[in-house]
């Protein structure tokens, strides 16, 4: 009886929550809006996805008593007790997410019965999407094989599967129009969606199985079989594209019902997935090696891949490729130094997550900084001199009709709403960028983060996004909320310089260690002189490190300031040879001939 609640209110929290989503990306992107307003029919689906985000609410909340009573071996009633959920949530990891995902499936719910546009809609989906995807990092997945590779593989096979069997939920609930208009956008984003499902679960697998032993379990028959459901989906998913090529000679009968075959065999999937997921699985045994002491050659080959990063970093690069074929095909130029700097940011990215640095910033405070230095300091330059916003808005679609505000409008909308004005703003992006490394690292955040792998993840993200904004406001071409003169951006050079080396030498100067024993735990033999002096290494490299690529964006803001005064001078050039040619009197003249008037007027 209790497993059949533990299976069932699992079951229940994905299925709730695919659909949930769902609804929200139907509402966000599949259906058309009105300039940025949800259509009709859009709100109107608002009710059904509050009534499903109840269930997803209920359905979570059990999950997290019949969590808590299987990791205490009790009935499910047992669990109930008030002081041990409280410290079950409070002091358990696993906990935590369960009870952060109950919360927003309570707080969303509620929410979209007050949306009314795109942009809120889109904020909503993510935060789902990102609560939805967080448990998986305390997943049984997570905790067998390679650590990096099963925990970053889960997490982009769930977000994947969510995006995919949502959508396939939502379109049961549209209208028979605005199914007809959802689909082909939909079918662009379930191939996408359906290549990491595939991907992701091969190397989840391939991490934490052992095969030779494996293949005579009812585990891997599941799996089997699993594998087999998925490739009819995929069959399916080929039979939509073929019809929507079709056009005006469609049977939307007929697709309607393979539609209705797809998500019952997506719920089958789920359910097979959900029963994976409860049981024991056949792990292959990895036991976690220190490296041997770093050297160039051993730093520059070793990699231990960081499949959440990869795939990130993929889909960039895909979609940035994409915009410059895009370009190319329209007979518009691109330049190649910038298509090169977004490549070197990237391989800056995968160099400090997945290779010999992302390696060796495990087992080193020292060589932490310097992957932190490169994800923060380094990598973005490339990224923002790669201008990747400015080519999404030459290459991303209009709207599907004259009054829909398509992907580019609401890009430029973003852009230009509060959030951006926001952080934009020097003050904020200066605190984001320097202030936080007083937070991080001299409070007891820093050790709390580098416990997990889910710390570990935000941190990095938090440095990858700090800088990009950060040099998007100095040396960024791409477009910006608020236009910051160089004076400004200059100071704010000069400032992040001062506070940067007060850091740096703070962090020389310490006594104590900061990671609260997350280093010494490791056990590392080649370390040398203690984790102190590796402490105070670290923040010898913050300040050559840091120092460097700030005096380089300080360079390059006075050569862009230059260059701004003298487009501003040919400009006035120009003016003013128009003007001559059309005898008009220049600027000069008429500034004489108003204080000439000026003067006339006081005699008289």
């Amino acid at each position: 009886m209790f497993f059949e609640v533990l299976t069932i209110s699992k079951y229940l929290t994905f299925i709730s929550s695919f659909a949930f989503v769902g609804l929200l990306l139907a509402m966000s992107t599949l259906t058309l809006n009105t300039e940025g307003t949800l259509s009709t029919n859009s709100l109107a689906l608002r009710r059904k996805a509050s009534v499903i985000g109840l269930i997803w609410f209920l359905s979570s909340g059990t999950f997290l008593i019949a969590t808590l009573a299987e990791i205490l071996g009790v009935g499910f009633t047992d669990a109930l007790d008030t002081t041990t959920i409280r410290s079950f949530v409070s002091q358990v990891t696993i906990g935590r997410y369960l009870l952060a995902q109950t919360l927003v499936a309570f707080v969303v719910g509620y929410l979209i019965l007050r949306l009314k546009r795109v942009i809120p809609s889109l904020v909503l989906l993510v935060i789902s999407l990102v609560v939805i995807t967080a448990p998986a990092l305390e997943s049984h997945s997570a905790s067998g094989g390679s650590h990096a590779l099963a925990i970053g593989s889960m997490l982009l096979h769930v977000a994947g599967l969510t995006l995919w069997v949502g959508g396939l939920f939502a379109l049961m609930f549209l209208a028979p129009e605005d199914r007809r208009i959802a689909l082909p956008r939909f079918s662009v984003m379930a191939l996408w969606a359906a290549i990491v499902v595939v991907l992701s679960g091969l190397i989840n697998a391939w991490a934490r199985l052992n095969f030779r032993e494996a293949w005579d379990t009812t585990y891997a028959r599941v799996i089997i079989l699993k594998t087999i459901v998925t490739g009819v989906l995929l069959f399916m998913g080929y039979l939509h594209r073929k019809n929507l090529s079709l056009r005006e000679k469609i049977d939307w009968r007929s697709l309607t019902r393979l539609i209705t075959a797809e998500v019952a065999l997506m719920a089958a999937v789920t359910a097979i997935g959900i029963w994976l997921s409860l049981n024991a699985s056949p792990d292959r045994v990895v036991e976690s090696e220190i490296p041997a002491a770093p050297t160039f050659t051993r730093i520059l080959w070793a990699y231990e891949p960081d499949v959440f990063f990869i795939g990130v970093l993929v889909l960039a690069v895909a979609l940035y490729i994409k915009g410059v074929v895009v370009l190319k095909k329209r007979g518009d130029a691109w330049p190649v130094g910038r298509t090169v700097a977004f490549a070197l940011g990237i391989a800056g990215i995968d160099f400090a997550t997945s290779g010999g640095l992302g390696v060796y910033a495990m087992y080193s405070f020292e060589y932490h900084m310097i992957a932190h230095m490169t994800l923060g300091m380094i990598a973005p330059i490339g990224l923002v001199l790669g201008a990747p916003v400015t080519l999404a808005l030459r290459t991303l679609p209009q709207g599907r009709t004259p009054t829909e505000s398509g992907p580019r409008a609401i890009l430029v909308a973003l852009l230009h709403s509060r959030i951006g004005v926001l952080f934009t703003n020097p003050i904020v992006a200066l605190a984001l960028f320097d202030g936080s490394l007083f937070v991080l690292y001299f409070t007891d955040l820093f050790g709390t983060l580098m416990s997990s792998h889910a710390g570990h993840l935000l941190m990095n993200v938090h440095f990858i996004l700090a800088g990009f904004l950060f040099f998007m406001i100095i040396i960024g071409v791409d477009p910006s909320p608020r236009r910051i003169h160089h004076l400004v951006r200059i100071v704010m050079l000069f400032a992040a310089m001062a506070i940067h080396a007060f850091f740096s030498i703070s962090l020389l100067a310490t006594t104590t260690l900061i990671d609260k024993g997350f280093y010494s735990s490791q056990n590392i033999p080649w370390l040398g002189s203690g984790i102190l002096d590796d402490q105070r290494a670290g923040g010898s490299v913050s300040w050559a490190m840091g120092e460097i690529p700030i005096i380089l964006a300080l360079i390059a803001t006075f050569i862009l300031w230059m260059r701004d005064d003298a487009k501003e001078t040919r400009r006035i050039d120009r003016n003013e040879e128009r003007k001559a040619a059309m005898g008009e009197p220049d600027e000069l003249a008429q500034y004489n001939e108003y204080l000439r008037s000026l003067s006339t007027r006081e005699e008289k």
